[in-house]
């Protein structure tokens, strides 16, 4: 018997959240929404039955950090930051403290020697003449400047005693926060989700293919670049390879810049930067097993380039294939040719003039660019605003504005097609780049200068040994 289930994605815990529950019952699905919010809580998303009729679910999991949000843990960061201020008012208070002791120190002789002239003075008026006076007097202006320390003493006495109540305060909080959290150990809590979550994702990576049924919102990750552009990780199954690459805008670039993780580039530090030999054309690049793929700009030529050597490994003409905005998507900018990856290799989009402008699709070898197999899809490529493969499939947006939604697939396993009606959320209203990574099952989007990802919904067919 096949059972049929749903399957969301959660990837990059720290970025990426979904919106609800779903629970098949009876071979229907109904979406609860268990928490307010997907971050503050463990969710169950599917369940089903395996061969032996035991119950399986799919779990996500709240994001790593979600503890974060707990209001304790406010309460604590707020707490630490107080400490923070206490600490650096105190050292402010020891190193005026210890300048003005020395000051103090300084002038400790010439106090001692105004004492006893002004002794002698009061023992013996009459021994004060005009000259002596003149010298106290003198004396007695040298030590005018310590009336300002005297007063910053004052000063610092008072800002002592509200430290004081304040330290008293922190300590009351604290006895509270303890009280409450009781003899919860939030760093084994936080140990224990962290190995749940890698169960999961490779309970995810595990799972078969399916068919794209739903989009999340838009996980703005960065704002960063011109209107027009492209950023990637390797899309190679599996791999360990944390790096973000990032190509800013379309038109005779070489430039690329590769950090070292997406928190890297999130923050845009802890990059390395590669000058290609050879310009590209469009936005549709790929990294696929530590090498870029890219369109040689005003030709059909595909470029292998190797980040490790950073070198060229392989070129070849793309037979056919149109270029130079010979047949774009609808937002222009030379992406004739779209290089992708999914679960079942290396992809080529593009259109020829035999195929009336339609686009076609080429499945690539990746060691030698050789096409291995091609589709006619009847689809206008002037009419798609981008594409992207899923599990061998194409699915096409209807525009690369506001309001475009995904209206197109094609099935390279039947070689038949349908149109869909699946809505996605175009934030800042104009994508020039939109490419599905396998590893993370998430889109990646340019759109307008921000770098954005969506998590995806793919249904799929679970089918027990009994079938």
């Amino acid at each position: 018997m096949a059972m049929v289930t749903n399957w969301m994605s959660q990837t990059l815990p720290s970025l990426v959240g979904l919106n609800g529950t779903t629970i098949s019952r009876g071979g229907t699905s109904e979406r609860i929404a268990l928490y307010p919010s997907p971050e503050e809580g463990w969710q169950i998303y599917s369940s089903a039955q395996d061969a032996d009729g035991k119950c399986i679910c799919t779990v996500v999991a709240p994001a790593q950090n979600m503890c974060n949000r707990d209001p304790r843990s406010r309460q604590l960061r707020q707490l630490m930051e107080k400490v923070q201020n206490i600490s650096q008012s105190m050292e402010v208070l020891d190193l005026r403290t210890y300048r003005d002791l020395q000051y103090v120190r300084n002038t400790e002789s010439l106090m001692k020697v105004v004492d006893g002239k002004l002794k002698v003075a009061s023992d013996n008026p009459r021994s004060l003449n005009p000259k002596g006076f003149q010298e106290l007097k003198d004396k007695v202006s040298q030590l005018l400047p310590l009336l300002p320390v005297l007063d910053q003493y004052k000063m610092d006495a008072k800002m002592i005693l509200h430290l004081r109540e304040e330290v008293r305060n922190l300590s009351l909080v604290l006895m509270a926060i303890q009280e409450e959290m009781g003899a919860y150990d939030y760093e084994e809590l936080r140990q224990r989700v962290l190995l749940l979550e890698t169960r999961l994702h490779s309970c995810m990576q595990k799972l078969g293919c399916g068919k794209l049924t739903g989009v999340s919102n838009p996980i703005t990750v960065r704002a960063s670049g011109s209107r027009f552009g492209s950023w990637m990780t390797d899309t190679m199954i599996p791999s360990s390879d944390n790096r973000v690459w990032s190509m800013d805008g379309y038109y005779k670039g070489r430039r690329v810049l590769e950090y070292r993780t997406m928190n890297d580039f999130m923050k845009g530090q802890n990059f390395v930067q590669h000058l290609l030999p050879h310009p590209w054309a469009g936005t549709g690049h790929v990294v696929y097993n530590g090498s870029l793929y890219y369109n040689k700009y005003q030709s059909n030529i595909i470029i292998k380039y190797h980040f490790r050597s950073r070198s060229v490994l392989v070129q070849r003409s793309l037979s056919g294939a149109g270029y130079n905005n010979t047949f774009p998507y609808s937002w222009g900018g030379s992406s004739d040719i779209d290089l992708m990856a999914d679960e079942n290799g290396l992809w080529a989009v593009y259109t020829t003039i035999p195929n009336a402008g339609n686009i076609v699709i080429s499945r690539l070898e990746p060691m030698s660019l050789e096409v291995l197999q091609t589709w006619d899809t009847g689809f206008p490529k002037r009419s798609a605003g981008e594409s992207f493969m899923i599990c061998g499939t194409l699915y096409v947006t209807n525009s690369h504005l506001a309001g475009a939604k995904i209206y197109f697939a094609y099935y390279t396993n039947t070689s038949s097609y349908e149109y869909t009606d699946i809505p996605f959320h175009n934030q800042y209203s104009h994508i020039s780049m939109m490419d599905y990574n396998p590893r993370e099952r998430v889109l990646y989007t340019w759109n307008n200068g921000h770098q954005v990802l969506y998590n995806v919904t793919l249904f799929q067919v679970i089918k027990t040994s009994g079938d």
